[in-house]
């Protein structure tokens, strides 16, 4: 592709709405264009990008034994109501009618559809194991699109879905494609870990992210350099901080006049954290809950809303607190009647707690559960960070950020069972198919790597993934013998099968070298003047600092071996 042709155009200044480094870097570049929030064209050279993503994902789900398929964008919405997750999905599901009134959504992932694929096709145990897959536009109306490709509302996702008869045969298909995931992640050029994670409206109770670590990214993941013990936030367990066994004192009131906060409470008080319980109101489907944990503990919102069931978990706003009693700032489940009470399991960790008295200005010492006060029910609802004790050994949490580049699922039976996907067995009786879903989203896939491969000057490609191999470029194309000279480059590097990018502008060395830089090719070849009187060209990998003369003959052999390392 010669630049003077290629439909792009980089931009000098930074674009004032990018977030991240891949956001800004792929507008600068001319990958992509936005349209609307969380909606992005992919211009020509991006595209080539995804197209090598998928070509890789295709090659490494066909090795693996899985059969491509594709299934509709568009689906019957009674598919989602008859598993549950119209509800589940809520406003991020993207719902229409069409012209029959019939109600429809554009669907965010497959498993009912595929589910009664293979309803309708598969009939014994002969027919097991199975494994289908598609690369395709997937839709989510997400709240707050953000980081380019990172968070979007339409995107294209390669996910699979396997089928087995039993535990043994389903867990060699999960490792199956956790290999193959490895080896995808490995060409594209990105290094990943692979974490526990929560499974969420997918569904089912054991699921995994490969997260590229970056401090960017979305998702926290808190891991034990002793053990290797790894695991998304959302999900991780962690050994609670010990407190103080006691015996349990009376209770008794105090005056805080305007203590409203933990932080205050304890300098007011003069004790630790880990000596107070903490209220935390929550709106779960439109019903107020009353959560309490240990001072010095968060909640996790996502093991709080799993415990609740709830297909929408926020806080509670100040008048809904108001309107169920409760006095914020003072709050505690001490008498609280008519309002859901949930607890963390850290509540039995420590006695003689400090808790507020439920009316302005006043909180109670030496509170204790269940002497002084019920709840509904009590649980891990806090979240893992930094710093807490690992549950797998004696060692001690990190915690880093990251960016999901793929989630695996291990689903059971609940689809199956609900959409009536059996079996003939052996013994002559019907079970419910085991399956398992495996996503990956190709334009998140194609920012993270860029976020792990970037410098002060612009992208730097990973060689499987670069929308080109070569950037060629010709300097003082004004002049005649250049032209031809780079002109005959391109056309041999082209007849080899080289990739190449070819600037043809008739623009100053500094323009072209650092549009080269920001475009982030592996390899540049300079085709000059002073080059030509020396019957070579300047030759300078992307990643590296020198430059060096290659003769003319030299070069496609040179260039292949660059874009193959």
């Amino acid at each position: 592709m010669r630049f003077t042709r290629l439909v792009t155009r980089t931009l000098r200044t930074e674009p004032v709405e990018a977030e991240t480094a891949s956001h800004r870097l792929m507008l600068r570049a001319g990958l992509i264009s936005p349209v609307a929030a969380g909606l992005y064209s992919y211009l020509p050279l991006g595209l080539r990008s995804l197209r090598k993503i998928e070509n890789i994902i295709r090659e490494e789900m066909d090795a693996s034994g899985a059969q491509e398929l594709r299934m509709p964008a568009l689906q019957p919405q009674e598919l989602w109501d008859e598993t549950g997750r119209t509800a589940a999905l809520g406003d991020v599901l993207f719902k229409l009618k069409d012209r029959r009134e019939r109600p429809m959504v554009l669907a965010p992932t497959h498993e009912e559809v595929v589910t009664g694929i293979v309803r309708q096709y598969v009939e014994s145990y002969r027919d097991l194991p199975l494994n289908l897959y598609q690369i395709q536009t997937k839709f989510r109306d997400e709240p707050r699109s953000r980081g380019g490709l990172i968070r979007v509302r339409e995107f294209d996702m390669k996910d699979a879905y396997s089928f087995d008869t039993d535990e043994e045969g389903f867990h060699t298909s999960y490792e199956t494609m956790a290999k193959a995931y490895a080896s995808i992640y490995r060409r594209c050029g990105i290094s990943v870990i692979m974490v526990e994670a929560d499974s969420g409206a997918i569904g089912g109770k054991v699921s995994h992210e490969f997260v590229v670590p970056t401090p960017v990214g979305e998702d926290t993941i808190v891991s034990c350099p002793s053990c290797g013990y790894a695991a998304n936030a959302e999900k991780a367990e962690f050994v609670k901080p010990p407190a103080p066994a006691e015996e349990p004192l009376p209770l008794e009131e105090v005056a805080t006049p305007g203590v409203k906060t933990i932080a205050a409470l304890c300098e007011f008080l003069g004790i630790p954290e880990r000596r107070t319980l903490k209220a935390v109101f929550y709106s779960a489907d439109g019903d107020v809950v009353f959560v309490v944990i240990r001072g010095d503990l968060e909640v996790n919102e996502i093991k709080l809303k799993n415990l609740l069931g709830a297909n929408e978990l926020r806080l509670a706003t100040d008048e809904e607190v108001q309107a169920a009693g409760i006095v914020a700032g003072f709050a505690s489940p001490i008498g609280l009647e008519g309002v859901r009470r949930i607890a963390d399991d850290s509540i039995n960790l420590g006695a003689n707690f400090v808790a507020g008295a439920n009316r302005e200005g006043y909180h109670l010492r030496n509170v204790n559960y269940a002497r002084d006060f019920q709840v509904d029910a009590v649980a891990d609802i806090a979240l893992a960070q930094e710093g807490h004790g690992c549950p797998r050994c004696n060692g001690v949490l990190e915690a880093t950020r990251g960016i999901e580049v793929g989630h695996i699922f291990q689903l059971g039976t609940v689809y199956s069972e609900r959409l009536g996907a059996y079996y003939l067995a052996q013994d002559g009786k019907q079970y419910p198919i085991i399956m398992g879903c495996y996503g990956i989203g190709l334009g998140r896939l194609l920012a993270a790597a860029i976020e792990q491969h970037h410098d002060g000057k612009g992208i730097v490609f990973p060689p499987p993934i670069a929308p080109y191999s070569v950037h060629l470029v010709g300097l003082n194309m004004n002049e005649r013998p250049v032209r031809e000279a780079a002109d005959g480059m391109y056309e041999r590097l082209w007849q080899e099968g080289i990739e190449t990018l070819y600037d043809d502008r008739i623009e100053s060395p500094g323009v072209k070298f650092n549009d080269a830089d920001l475009l982030g090719l592996p390899l540049r070849i300079v085709v000059s003047p002073r080059t030509l009187r020396q019957g070579a060209v300047e030759y300078k990998l992307r990643r590296e600092e020198a430059t060096a003369l290659v003769p003319l003959d030299e070069v496609p052999e040179r260039a292949r071996e660059a874009a193959s390392s």
